[in-house]
């Protein structure tokens, strides 16, 4: 006996849903099965009430809040198939009902999250974390930058400050500040990294980690040549970076200074009552291999001072460096008037104002 067309008909649809179940349950719901199964349920569920539940109780524009956390909590292929679940709904909805119920607003707007809400899924697929999970990292991480900034605690008749600015007020920068005290001897590093925004704050998060072990353990003066070395090893042609070295005898107060395309540090002489630029020079970092860096001595007499900073604080575009460094030092004599730690912040808002870039101050001063 032959079966018939009917027959037929219900074999090749219970055949094509178990073929749909099986795929859904290798590749869509495996890991994320429980939140998707729990996302369709409300989306299915705001459907049926919408229909034949109380009068406004159940809006379909509510299926936009499926959509947002399923962004979150899915990868991609689950959130598609929630999106088509949704689309699902939205249709048995407008033919149970009337289209008024589902009007063109209502559908771009959910289309649009949907798209949204996609992209969001793909950026945290590759992060390889779900959820709020890629955030908390991102201010782990940004803890640990400020963290690592904070300079060591010094010896009486010895202050320390720092200062830094990120632009438009974001938690990442390209400008950083790395430090560790050895006994006697105090290590600062102030470094800024070429370009501006996500691009340049992704390398400085890179970068603090590997100059802060440099820091620690090559000597003093060879400090900035092994970061050029590991710049030209591992940069890739990302861009340049500059750096300012400042190693400090914390017993006699003699320091050296070496500088690779930074702008030049200050030196407060509390006799002369002026502030005066260092001549230490040098090349940026990451652009010519095997360079050496020269230092320049001197020497914090009780009183002295001796401020680093980027060239956020200096720099204006269409403007000449040195108006910018002239700037500087006149920001710099109110600092003493007012004090250097409290100061220091004064110095910042005056110089970054009206300013869209990164910013990094650091004054050391012995009492």
């Amino acid at each position: 006996m032959k079966p018939t067309p009917t027959a037929k008909t219900a074999r090749l649809l219970r055949s094509t849903t178990q073929r749909l179940v099986a795929v859904l349950r290798r590749k869509v719901l495996f890991r994320y099965r429980l939140v998707l199964i729990t996302l369709v349920t409300l989306a299915v569920g705001v459907g049926i009430g919408a229909v034949w539940g109380p009068t406004g109780w159940f809006p379909p524009s509510s299926t936009i809040l499926t959509v947002l956390a399923g962004g979150l909590l899915l990868k991609r292929k689950s959130l598609a198939a929630l999106l088509g679940v949704v689309a699902a709904v939205l249709l048995f909805v407008a033919y149970m009902l009337d289209f008024g119920q589902v009007g063109p607003g209502l559908l771009v707007t959910i289309g649009v999250t949907g798209v949204l809400s996609y992209l969001l899924s793909g950026v945290r697929e590759r992060l390889g974390v779900q959820g709020l999970s890629g955030e908390m990292m991102l201010l782990d991480l940004r803890d640990r930058l400020r963290h690592q900034g904070r300079l060591p605690e010094l010896p009486q008749g010895w202050g320390r400050t720092a200062v830094l600015r990120q632009a438009g007020g974001s938690s990442f920068g390209g400008d950083f500040v790395v430090s560790i005290r050895r006994e006697n001897q105090l290590d600062v590093a102030v470094v800024d990294v070429s370009g501006k925004g996500v691009d340049a704050g992704t390398r400085a998060l890179l970068l603090s980690g590997a100059f802060s072990g440099l820091i620690g353990a090559v000597p003093a003066r060879d400090f900035l040549a092994h970061c050029n070395d590991y710049l030209m090893r591992n940069s890739g042609g990302e861009g340049f970076v500059t750096a300012v070295h400042l190693c400090v005898d914390l017993d006699t107060g003699e320091y050296e200074i070496a500088s690779a395309g930074h702008p030049p540090a200050l030196h407060y002489d509390s006799g002369a009552g002026r502030w005066a630029t260092s001549e230490a020079k040098g090349v940026v970092l990451g652009v010519i291999p095997e360079m050496t860096y020269t230092s320049v001595q001197g020497e914090l007499r009780p009183g002295d001072a001796i401020l680093l900073c980027t060239d956020g604080l200096i720099e204006t575009p269409g403007e000449d460096l040195d108006a910018g460094i002239d700037r500087l030092l006149g920001a710099a004599d109110t600092m003493v008037t007012r004090g250097f730690d409290s100061g220091a912040g004064a110095v910042v808002d005056t110089l970054s104002k009206d300013k869209n870039d990164d910013c990094a101050l650091v004054v050391l001063w012995r009492d």
